[in-house]
Parts: structure tokens; sequence; C-alpha cells
């Protein structure tokens, strides 16, 4: 049985924990008032350019009437053979379940299409080291041309590998970034490498409003229609938990309305005028298309971003209060265990004086 010295340091190592804990719950707050900031103002922008081509596809014919073709390889549907999933987790841990389920929302779409070959890209450190221990590595090869160009060639080995991995990506996410991975993933669609595109990420609301997504990227069937290949939703508990959390930080349960700012977007280029464009429409098309896929990546990174910070305050709420739930526990027994003690003492003086 624990003495008293032995719980007056255990009740000082669970306080030291709960003001770790707590000072992390105020960082991931103040991070997920940035966060959720810049994923609502990228939407706007996602908007304007879903607009924009929305206008030039009704204005200009999306098949060449000279080849019978589409005008881009980005619309053509093939049947799908090699998929490449973007696995979007976090790149620290102390967030409770976040990377855990979106890990498990990724194995199950992999086990839903076992008659596919996957691709997998990792978003983020935890992503890549559950995928590495997971799957194997592609293999690489590299020739060497006579005009001097040097081309990678691969080897598949098995039906599932990782391809590549992005860690630090998500904790400083830059646009140009996304754009380069955006125009990697586009060479290696028009290339046949892969049949479609796939990304699972934690979709952000707010702080009580959002899910786990399985989105389809690539092709694309229709200009500002999401495809929503899987979603899973909150638990009851989990959203009042995320409502507590956010509550006692300071952090609003509903985002800021933007639906106007969204609405005066998606009105540009509606009117019913006809445009000249100077440039052929496959020129538009080779320039628009690779924005508005990219816009796409960096809207699903900035909304998982938002909901790591979600997630992880939450959890360092959660502990915090099992700390000073664990605090008072420990207080109570403390003082029993005291109380024992003062009561055996007095008890032997007692009877020492009796016995006189």
């Amino acid at each position: 049985m624990a003495n008293v010295l032995d719980l007056r340091r255990r009740i000082r190592s669970v306080k030291n924990t709960r003001q770790i804990t707590k000072a992390m719950k105020m960082v991931s707050a103040a991070k997920l008032r940035r966060a959720q900031e810049r994923a609502l103002t990228a939407r706007p922008y996602a908007a304007m350019i879903t607009s924009v081509l929305n206008s030039l596809t009704r204005r200009a014919e999306v098949y060449d009437p000279a080849t019978g073709n589409l005008r881009h390889p980005l619309f053509i549907t093939r049947p799908e053979k090699r998929v490449l999933l973007v696995v979007v987790t976090g790149d620290k841990g102390f967030a409770g379940a976040f990377n855990a389920n979106i890990l498990k929302t990724a194995y199950q779409f992999i086990a839903g299409n076992p008659d596919k070959d996957f691709d997998l890209e990792a978003m983020g450190r935890k992503g890549r080291d559950q995928l590495r221990r997971q799957y194997r590595a592609a293999v690489y090869t590299e020739t060497h041309a006579e005009d001097g160009q040097t081309h990678r060639a691969r080897e598949r080995k098995a039906n599932i590998e990782v391809t590549g991995d992005h860690p630090g990506m998500l904790e400083k996410l830059e646009a140009s970034r996304v754009f380069a991975l955006a125009q990697s993933i586009i060479a290696r669609y028009v290339a046949e490498e892969i049949d479609a595109v796939y990304i699972v990420y934690n979709e952000f609301k707010s702080v009580i409003t959002q899910r786990l997504v399985v989105e389809k990227l690539l092709p694309l069937i229709a200009i500002g229609e999401r495809q929503i290949a899987g979603a899973v939703e909150p638990t009851l508990e989990e959203r009042e938990r995320a409502a507590e959390a956010a509550r006692s930080a300071g952090i609003q349960l509903e985002a800021p309305d933007l639906t106007e700012l969204e609405e005066e977007a998606k009105k540009f280029g509606t009117a019913n005028v006809d445009y000249i464009y100077e440039q052929p429409a496959e020129q538009l098309f080779n320039e628009l298309l690779p924005q508005y896929v990219s816009s796409m990546l960096y809207h699903a990174m900035a909304e998982s971003v938002a909901a790591e910070h979600a997630a992880r305050m939450t959890a360092m709420d959660s502990a915090t209060n099992n700390a000073s739930d664990m605090i008072d526990s420990l207080t109570l027994h403390m003082n029993r265990v005291r109380q024992a003690a003062i009561t055996k003492e007095i008890i032997e003086i007692v009877s020492g004086a009796a016995a006189l």
C-alpha cells in the first residue's frame, strides 16, 4: 500500500502533466483559429475557378468537332484498374484517434476494391510511417537515353505499393507545393499510369461539423460537382465532446458564414452573353484544369489541417479533465491514508497509556 509521501509525489507528477496538456490545448486552439481561417478563405477561390470552368465548358466545345475527341484527357473515363489513393494524415500525434480513423477509412476503401491495383501517396508523417510498415515501396529504375534525358521505369512488385510521401507539407501548407503535386498526379493520369485518383481526408466545416471523406478527384465528370465515394460521420458523443472543448477554449462552434462571398464568386461568368477567346479551347483547358485540381487538393489539405488541430484540442482537453479527476481521486486516497495513520498512532498512544 502506498504511503503518504508516494501519493504526494504521484499527485505532483499528475499536476505537471495537467499543465502540459492544458498548454497543448491552448496552442492547438490558437492554431485551429488560423487553420480555420485559411480553409475558409480558400473557398471563394475554389468557387471562382469552378465558375470560370463552368462558363468555359458552356461556351467552348468540350469535344473537338474535327476529331470527336475530348479536348482534355482529364475528362476521359477509363475502367479503374490502377487507382491512386492520396491519404492525408497529420505529422504529429496527441490528436486522439484522428490519424487512426483516416488510415482505417483508407484500409476499408482498399479492402472494398480487391480487384484494383493501388498506388498510395502519403501526406503527413503518421500516414507515411504506418503505410510503409503495411505495404512495400514502389521500385524505380533509371535509364539514360541517347539524348541525355533520364527516364524512370517502374516495376510493380505488389498490388498495393507506396509510390510517394510528403512529410512536412501540412505543417507549412504552400500553394506552390500543392500545385507541383497536382501537376505530378495529372501527368501520371494523362500518361495512363493510373485510371482514377481518390483522396482520403477529414472534411472540416466547423469544430462540431466534420467527417471522414473518400472523394474522387480524377477523372473529372462534372465541374463543381463532388464525387464522394464514401463518408463517415462523427458520433453524437464525439460532437458533444468537441463542442465542450471548443467552448472551454473560446472557439466558436460554427464557422463564419462566407455564403455571400461564395455566391458572388459563383456568379462570375454566368451572364448570358458570348465571349470571344483569343486562345484555343485546348490551351484554356490546359491552363485552367491543373489550377482546378490543385484547388481541390489544397482545399482538402487545408480542411484536414484544421480538423487535426480540432482533434488535438479535444484530446488535450480530455487529458486535462482526466488528470484533474485523477488528482482528486489521489488526494482523497492520500487523505484517507493519512487519517488512518493518525488514527493508528492515537490508538497506540491510548493503548500505551491504558497499559500503564
